[in-house]
């Protein structure tokens, strides 16, 4: 499958890229050649610049929808007030995540994907091209895939992107509103006397620059309902398997709640306490999979409804998470594909 150009965006993508945009100060403020302007704010990429200039990859687009090129920047080339500029950036090496994306399900609307643990949903700080995003624009070729919510980088399961700019507001609308069905299986500590179903609601607060989200006074704005499926072991080293239905969808609710009642997930290097990870290590992953998605179709008013494959390998596949109601079994379907 491929797509159009997305509207705005006058260049397209490099390897599953994103060029960036770069708003440059008004004429007054800084060198009036826009070339000079960029050696100045980017003295570590000068060799890079140099052949992005001469190759003419380097465009301006005043910010209105762009349905052609922007014209190359040259020595020439005349600035004013409000004017931005498009340019590619060579992403910093990455370690690479080695373990693969499946894709559920794919038509002329959606596609959805089974994400492994460890990859990030879209391009973020460090993590720009080992993100489920890119690699799917990349490998699939649809250039204005984005998605319609996200996991966190350490959850692995249901993801759902959305294909046509035309009606991705309507999905990403769908999943803001709260209209979809989500479930999740986590594996994590279960103290003899733990309550087979228990509901926990609090209000979360993330603040920025910490690692840690934190439960606060004030009106709940998160909610999830937890029921233990099963357990294993016994004393100090007991285990469970737990499904967790949020209804809202707060930065690591799940983990934040989990922790808060005693049930720490397994895998968790945040809660209860922040453990240092080295970058590379994907030997311990987060006990946490986004188990299914439903949801009524906003376009064609189709019940959609779709289930990952995975499993958590902290329960084995042979016991209890294969037989519970609502997990499919760990075999790919003849439609799905990996990449």
């Amino acid at each position: 499958m491929s797509s159009s150009r997305r509207r705005g965006r006058p260049l397209p993508l490099r390897n599953g890229v994103d060029p960036v945009r770069i708003r440059l100060a008004d004429p007054g403020q800084g060198p009036r050649s826009i070339p000079e302007e960029l050696r100045r704010r980017f003295p570590d990429r000068l060799a890079e610049l140099t052949v992005a200039l001469e190759a003419g990859q380097v465009v301006t687009a005043d910010g209105a929808p762009v349905t052609a090129d922007g014209a190359p920047v040259t020595a020439a080339t005349r600035r004013h007030r409000g004017m931005d500029v498009w340019m590619y950036r060579t992403p910093e090496p990455e370690i690479p995540v080695p373990f693969e994306v499946e894709v559920l399900h794919a038509d002329d609307r959606l596609v959805v994907v089974d994400k492994p643990h460890y990859l990030a949903t879209t391009p973020r700080a460090g993590h720009v091209t080992e993100t489920a995003l890119v690699r799917l624009r990349r490998d699939l070729a649809l250039d204005d895939l984005a998605p319609a919510h996200r996991l966190d980088r350490l959850t692995a399961g249901v993801l759902v992107f959305t294909v046509d700019p035309v009606h991705r507001g309507a999905y990403q609308e769908l999943f803001a509103a709260r209209r979809v069905t989500k479930t999740y299986l986590a594996v994590a500590t279960a103290p003899d006397g733990v309550p087979t179903e228990r509901q926990r609601s609090s209000r979360i607060v993330k603040t920025r620059g910490v690692l840690q989200a934190a439960e606060v006074d004030g009106e709940p704005d998160a909610h999830t309902r937890i029921t233990l499926l099963g357990t294993r072991g016994d004393g100090a080293g007991r285990i469970g398997l737990y499904r967790l239905e949020p209804t809202t969808g707060r930065t690591h609710q799940l983990r934040v709640h989990m922790n808060a009642l005693g049930t720490p997930i397994l895998g968790d290097d945040l809660y209860p306490r922040v453990l240092d990870v080295a970058p590379g290590d994907f030997s311990t992953p987060l006990q946490l999979l986004a188990e299914s998605i439903a949801f009524t179709d906003p376009v064609s008013g189709e019940n959609r409804e779709f289930a990952t494959r995975r499993t958590l390998d902290a329960w084995t596949r042979e016991q209890d998470q294969g037989g519970h109601p609502g997990n499919p079994p760990s075999a790919s379907a003849p439609n799905s594909c990996k990449l």
